[in-house]
């Protein structure tokens, strides 16, 4: 398992390219979005990379940038056509102090 980790200053456009080309390299069934912590998991459901952010989700813009990077791996997930699927718990009470 590979574990990849950003801090505040992640750009969005250059992880997205890090996350769609991790899912488009193996058969991934599920990426499982849960606030800062994002794993990917394969057809037999073993976790093939988990990515952490380490950011304050109490910062609008980084909530944002993490919005837009969300987005932007859902629409990978479409465009694959397959049984690719993700689970959104990205903002939640649990993450916001």
């Amino acid at each position: 398992m590979k574990e990849i980790f950003f801090d505040k200053d992640f750009d969005v456009e250059n992880v997205s390219e890090i996350i769609n080309s991790i899912m488009s390299r193996w058969a991934i069934q599920l990426i499982d979005i849960n606030g800062p912590h994002w794993a990917i998991y394969d057809y037999d459901m073993i976790l093939k990379c988990l990515i952490h952010f380490e950011v304050d989700f109490n910062d609008l813009e980084t909530r944002i940038k993490l919005e837009d990077l969300k987005l932007d791996v859902i629409h990978h997930i479409e465009s694959l056509k397959d049984e690719t699927t993700y689970r959104d718990n990205l903002v939640n009470a649990v993450f916001l102090e």
